[in-house]
């Protein structure tokens, strides 16, 4: 591709921040959206027994469903609530908005690519798996 036929994007980290009001953080997720082509993709650890080990003192299978959901969201699925059904733009901002929980997402970030899904791959790979 040219640069021409490059995409412009913003991507964010999703956070598990056990005790919010001691500010430690771990990356369990990534969302990536394109505006121009409206791709919104996202990855998120599910895994209990990592997050277990993140952040012991939780409710894993609960925040496991709030994951899930989080995820169900950022795709669009039926039956993960009136936000799913979003256009993507409105979808990401409300999956990034600032908020003082046990999941809270970074600032967000921009790029440029000429491959979304590898992009956020890599991000995936540099920010929460690496």
């Amino acid at each position: 591709m040219t640069t021409d036929e490059r995409t412009a994007y913003d991507f964010a980290v999703l956070r598990l921040v056990p005790h919010p009001h001691l500010e430690r953080w771990w990356p369990i997720g990534v969302v990536l959206h394109a505006r121009t082509t409206e791709f919104l993709g996202a990855r998120v650890l599910t895994d209990p027994a990592e997050l277990r080990r993140l952040a012991p003192e939780l409710d894993v299978e609960r925040l496991v469903r709030y994951l899930e959901n989080w995820l169900a969201i950022a795709e669009g699925r039926e039956g993960a609530g009136a936000v799913a059904h979003y256009p993507p733009s409105e979808r990401f901002h409300w999956l990034t908005c600032p908020r003082s929980d046990v999941l809270q997402a970074s600032a967000v970030r921009r790029g440029v690519t000429d491959d979304l899904e590898q992009t956020l791959a890599r991000l995936w790979e540099e920010q929460v798996a690496g």
